[in-house]
């Protein structure tokens, strides 16, 4: 009885694990039907990258946060810009269309030269590098990387230095070899929209994200199981990157402008621009006033004034 009921046991777990597939593939399908690719494509190094380019003048490229795509500057930043700037948005590696580097967490040195090598492949001409959030400390490896290659640097409530609070259980979780075998496709085939738009109302919060957003971005794209173990993987390394990378600050040497929301409770001002702005020479700090984590909607137009402010001080215009 024993040995029929653990065969049993054993039966449903079989049927669960090819359920949890199955589904999962369904949704991953109709995600990337519902959000095709944007742009083009190009192979870097042996990595096939998207990206998407608009407009003409100086080349600025603009890098998304964690959990994020292109979408997330396609829907209004790149066209805001398109009319004087040649503006190239990337997904990065494990995001969006991107093909991950490295599976055990692409890091932020990686993607710094893989999107430095594609730009360089585009003709991109010593492009300012606008990085948002995660995509900040992306700009930053860029600009210590790869000095001679960037003209400016705008950084946008960026993660950039040290921090003492704990991991979150969810990507404790997601980034272990278990969460990573059962919980992701799990997540991937069973977590319902409605917690997809509150996380993106906790982005954007306290403002609210604006309207047609949720629609727009492709947040079905993240919940992909290869795209989760990317983003689980690169969020559990950050914090030792960023101990390693914060200490080379000082040879930065374009113009730099740094914006941040003094309300941004997912990257703290006083932890990270306030230092950084004193970490880079001659770097010119905006706080803005209620603001939180996601400037470039919240606060458009005072991005873009940041980003010609940047593009004045390095010659650009």
């Amino acid at each position: 009885m024993a040995l029929k009921g653990f065969g049993v046991l054993l039966a449903c777990a079989a049927a669960l694990v090819l359920t949890t597939a199955c589904t999962a593939g369904y949704r991953e399908a109709q995600a990337e039907k519902r959000f095709p690719p944007q742009g083009d494509f190009l192979t870097v190094n042996g990595t096939r990258v998207h990206y998407v380019t608009k407009g003409s003048g100086p080349d600025i490229v603009l890098i998304h946060g964690a959990s994020g795509n292109l979408r997330d500057f396609t829907f209004s930043l790149v066209d805001k810009l398109a009319d004087r700037y040649r503006v190239t948005a990337f997904d990065r590696p494990g995001l969006g269309y991107t093909e991950r580097v490295n599976p055990h967490g692409t890091t932020l040195i990686e993607q710094a030269r893989l999107l430095a090598d594609a730009s360089e492949q585009l003709g991109l001409q010593n492009p300012m590098v606008l990085g948002q959030s995660y995509g900040g400390a992306v700009a930053l490896a860029w600009a210590v990387e790869r000095p001679d290659s960037v003209s400016a640097l705008i950084l946008l409530a960026a993660a950039s230095n040290p921090w003492t609070s704990d991991l979150s259980l969810y990507y404790k979780v997601t980034s272990s070899d278990l969460g990573s075998a059962l919980v992701v496709p799990a997540l991937t085939a069973f977590v319902p929209n409605p917690v997809i738009d509150r996380a993106i109302e906790d982005v954007f919060a306290p403002q609210k994200e604006p309207e047609g957003y949720a629609e727009y971005i492709g947040a079905p794209l993240t919940l992909r199981r290869d795209t989760m173990r990317a983003n689980a993987m690169q969020r559990a390394n950050l914090l030792d990157e960023i101990k390693a990378l914060h200490t080379r600050y000082g040879t930065i040497t374009v113009p730099t402008e740094i914006v941040h929301g003094d309300a941004d409770t997912t990257v703290g001002l006083t932890i990270h621009s306030i230092p950084l702005s004193q970490q880079i020479e001659g770097a010119n700090l905006t706080i803005l006033e209620g603001i939180g984590h996601m400037p470039q909607h919240a606060a458009e137009p005072e991005v873009i004034a940041a980003i010609d402010r940047a593009a004045q001080r390095a010659g650009l215009r």
